[in-house]
């Protein structure tokens, strides 16, 4: 909803009224930076785990446990992440607020061809920014559809590795479903090589996700950076 914060700015000479509007609600921001930490201290970890570039100092006592430390601390973040995916994914499908439902308006924007031409031209700076139906443009909305994908085939081979390390708890309780699919992706070994390309993939593409946020933010001047952090950006008012 727009706030009653207004302000005009000149645009080739031209008045153009512009009104602050809320982009982001506190709850998508929070799931946003939670799931951000998530990502940085599963890679940092994940690295660890496949390749242990740190060796702790030998001694007699039974005390040098990094290596568990680190699964340990993989293993937390690991289920936070899941935590946040499916809660994004369910406010998504049937979030209330307007966030969320300019999400699902976005769809409306990928099947038109005039949009997707524009878009396009505009990263190439050859035409204007289209107007959208909703949050996301189609080349964003297909990159955010990639990277959730991504999400879950990481959480999948996540917790098929989990269930052959941990046989009690909730380790036993997934152990059918995670044979299952370890099964389906052809052994043990695919599951690791699927989970550490996953991880390589996601990783560029948030480097082009941080890359576009700033692109965004210098040649869009409307606080659409900002807004992750406020949740809040200007847009002209039509």
């Amino acid at each position: 909803m727009a706030t009653e914060d207004k302000e005009h700015t000149h645009h080739h000479g031209e008045v153009v009224e512009v009104v602050e509007v809320q982009e982001f609600t506190s709850a998508y921001r929070w799931q946003h930076w939670v799931r951000a930490l998530t990502i940085v201290i599963l890679t940092i970890t994940g690295f660890y785990i496949a390749y242990p570039f740190i060796d702790p100092s030998s001694n007699a006592e039974p005390t040098n446990f990094l290596y568990a430390n680190i699964r340990a601390i993989h293993l937390a973040f690991g289920f936070l992440m899941i935590a946040v995916v499916v809660i994004k994914t369910y406010l998504f499908l049937f979030g209330k607020e307007t966030t969320y439902r300019t999400e699902v308006v976005s769809l409306k924007d990928i099947i038109n061809p005039k949009i997707w031409i524009q878009q396009i031209g505009y990263y190439m700076f050859l035409s204007k920014h289209p107007h959208l139906k909703g949050i996301y443009n189609p080349l964003q909305f297909m990159a955010y559809f990639g990277m959730y994908m991504l999400f879950f085939l990481l959480i999948i081979t996540g917790i098929v590795l989990h269930v052959h390390v941990y046989h009690e708890g909730l380790g036993g309780l997934l152990y059918g479903m995670g044979r299952w699919f370890e099964i389906l992706m052809g052994g043990l070994a695919n599951v690791r090589e699927i989970h550490h390309i996953s991880m390589w993939t996601l990783i560029i593409i948030i480097v082009v996700h941080i890359y576009m946020a700033i692109f965004n933010a210098v040649f869009g001047k409307n606080g659409s950076m900002d807004a992750i952090f406020s949740g809040m950006k200007w847009n002209k008012k039509h």
